[in-house]
């Protein structure tokens, strides 16, 4: 199965349009949005995703109500399963939440965002995945991420420049 990972969006719609652009590209079977969707405005660009779309609520979703009558978000921390792999998803402004997430043993995956910048680490047997932000407001870098649960491993790409960013087999 192949994942598509984003988060970040806060309302650019050209960004947000390019990501969907690229999923459907590389025909993923399910996209994660860790958070910070902002408005439900951006449901008419996520529509456009040929795979389903989970995701979860960032500090900057203020229009929770909004986004869950688009999108179906209802939460801040979702678990899903994909090819036997664990995957919990948190926005990420917990620090706490998220090492307990990252260490508890329960998950293969923790996906994350809040920081805007993108990241593979591992925390114990547990890989955490902060796909960084696809409106490149604060970096400047416009990324997302790729999961292919089959090969196991995890890529980060640049949106604009379709650049590796890192990867890493889990």
């Amino acid at each position: 199965m192949l994942i598509g990972i984003m988060s970040d969006t806060h309302d650019n719609l050209p960004a947000i349009r390019k990501a969907v652009e690229f999923f459907n590209s590389k025909k993923v079977d399910l996209v994660i949005h860790a958070g910070d969707f902002v408005a439900p405005f951006v449901a008419g660009e996520l529509k456009k995703l040929e795979a389903p779309l989970r995701g979860v609520f960032g500090n900057n979703d203020g229009e929770r109500k909004g986004l869950f009558e688009a999108l179906g978000i209802y939460d801040e921390l979702i678990e899903l399963e994909a090819d036997g792999m664990r995957i919990a998803v948190t926005h990420g402004t917990n620090e706490v939440l998220v090492k307990a997430l990252a260490h508890s043993r329960l998950y293969d995956v923790v996906v994350v965002g809040h920081t805007h910048r993108y990241e593979i680490r591992e925390a114990g047997r547990t890989i955490l995945i902060n796909p960084g932000e696809v409106c490149g407001y604060v970096t400047g870098v416009k990324s997302v991420a790729l999961l292919d649960t089959r090969r196991r491993e995890v890529q980060i790409i640049n949106l604009d420049t379709g650049e590796l960013l890192g990867a890493i087999g889990l």
